[in-house]
């Protein structure tokens, strides 16, 4: 079907892109407005997401041609069901981790909200762009300004975060470079850009050692970006160390939106054939994410940090993700662009937990939570969805995306991966076991015992009225998100997802 134009998709993009010009002036003169505006501003980029994705579903592939340029000369927006489902997913992950920071950034940047709400409208606007654009030189052009606003949130955060941000600095850039080599040496080669003519041009090209290098490149650089094990250095302490509004919607959202970058590049510009037939690349990545899946695994239960605990479990839910692509058969494809919603959704919750109590506690170690169930009982509800939603229990969407990816290993009978997804599994049961033990069976029920005869000496007692309501709404909106996940996965899989396959898997 010939693609449909509509302005809708410009739209997405020039909301928030249009309102952080605006944020700076605000957080000077009126900085109460920063807030409401940003969020307003996110909404309406979640509308017109919503909008695409309904007319790609009846109509198929939309474009927009910017600046009225055809391509190949002029930059193509181009929109299947791939990546209407991500601009869906990452404006909707922006939109709550925006209502969620009111408080957290008027209590933590008092005089920098300005700043702030322009970072963060800028963080949004890149990583929609990454997911929209049908360029490859124009995706690095977001790339640059998801992370160029990436590193400067980042280093608002806590004491070491300055250095995080440093060392995020470095490996970003070392992986910008490459990709950036990689987008060279295919222009060199087919003197193209647009993503829908390499991919008309590449087929002739296969076995060019440009080419080779080109894909090499891209994929090295995406990896570094994307924190895949071994190139995960930057990570944890970039995650830890960020503001906790941050780290709610960085930690989910970045690392998918560079998942998404090497679906489409090794299945779209690239045909199926050349990463799984002629390069192997798939199988290299497939044994790469087993050794992810493990080490993230291992590496979270030595962790004392809640925070740093969640980035070792990103690594692993990374090999996850990874490890469906690598399988490459339609099974295990489903299951890693299904996982890429459900972890941001469960990456998303325990975060928000993270940041409540950060909130209170002014720490995150899992000694800060003893107690939590009692202590503050509304953000124990949300740790116990999001920590069940991990370990993969139904009805939460995480378990039926991890079936679907246990079953592709199946299929393809890759039993290291799917050794690797069974132990993960009772590695996370130990992981949250060791929480919930810190939060209710042992501390809180002594604290209980001890008010029972000497009565309440708990400052942070009825703690749950004390969490803002922003937080409250924002944790409500992705608990019933991982639910719906869950319940409609049939839906969501049938009329999305598997269109988003690539043909001849």
């Amino acid at each position: 079907m010939e693609p449909q134009q509509t302005s809708l998709i410009i739209l997405i993009l020039a909301a928030p892109l249009f309102f952080s010009f605006f944020m700076p002036i605000l957080g000077w003169r009126v900085k109460k407005l920063c807030y409401p505006l940003a969020a307003l501003a996110i909404f309406l980029s979640l509308l017109s997401s919503l909008a695409v994705m309904e007319r790609v579903l009846d109509q198929g592939t939309a474009h927009y041609y910017l600046g009225g340029w055809d391509p190949p000369w002029g930059i193509e927006f181009r929109i299947d069901h791939l990546n209407a489902f991500m601009a869906v997913l990452v404006s909707f992950i922006c939109l709550v981790g925006a209502i969620f920071s009111g408080k957290t950034v008027e209590k933590d940047f008092p005089e920098k909200e300005g700043a702030f709400y322009c970072l963060f409208l800028l963080l949004s606007t890149g990583l929609l762009g990454i997911v929209l654009t049908g360029d490859m030189f124009n995706l690095f052009v977001f790339l640059e300004v998801t992370s160029l606003s990436g590193y400067a949130l980042i280093a608002m955060g806590e004491k070491r975060a300055m250095h995080a941000s440093f060392r995020y600095v470095l490996m970003g850039t070392i992986g910008a470079s490459w990709y950036l080599l990689g987008v060279g040496y295919l222009y060199i080669v087919t003197g193209s850009l647009n993503m829908k003519d390499l991919s008309e041009l590449l087929p002739a090209l296969y076995h060019s050692k440009a080419v080779v290098v080109g894909f090499a490149f891209v994929l090295f650089g995406i990896g570094i970006k994307m924190a895949l094990f071994p190139l995960h250095i930057w990570l944890p302490d970039a995650y830890t160390y960020a503001p906790s509004a941050v780290s709610a919607t960085v930690a989910p959202l970045m690392t998918k939106v560079m998942i998404y970058v090497i679906l489409r590049v090794a299945f779209t510009v690239f045909e199926p054939e050349f990463p799984i037939n002629i390069l192997h690349a798939t199988t290299v990545l497939t044994w790469i994410s087993v050794g992810a899946i493990l080490f993230g695994g291992v590496m979270a239960l030595t962790q004392k940090d809640f925070k740093r605990m969640l980035c070792y479990i990103i690594v692993a839910e990374i090999g996850y993700i990874v490890g469906g692509i690598g399988i490459a058969n339609a099974t295990s494809i489903k299951g890693a662009v299904f996982h890429i919603l459900n972890d941001a959704l469960m990456m998303m919750c325990l975060f928000f937990v993270a940041g409540m109590v950060m909130y209170r506690t002014n720490g995150h170690k899992i000694s800060d939570m003893e107690g939590l169930f009692r202590k503050m009982p509304l953000a124990a509800a949300v740790f116990t969805i999001g920590a069940l939603a991990v370990i993969g229990v139904p009805p939460t969407g995480g378990f039926f995306s991890k079936w679907y990816l246990l079953l592709g290993g199946i299929e393809a009978k890759h039993w290291g991966f799917v050794a690797a997804l069974l132990i993960s599994t009772l590695i996370n049961v130990a992981l949250f076991v060791r929480v919930f033990d810190k939060g209710i069976y042992v501390h809180a029920l002594g604290h209980a015992s001890h008010e029972a005869t000497t009565g309440p000496a708990d400052p942070l007692r009825g703690e749950v009225d004390k969490i803002p309501l922003s937080m409250a709404i924002s944790a409500f909106i992705v608990i019933l998100a991982i639910f719906l996940a869950g319940i409609f996965n049939q839906a969501i899989l049938n009329n999305i997802i598997q269109f988003a396959v690539p043909s001849g898997l």
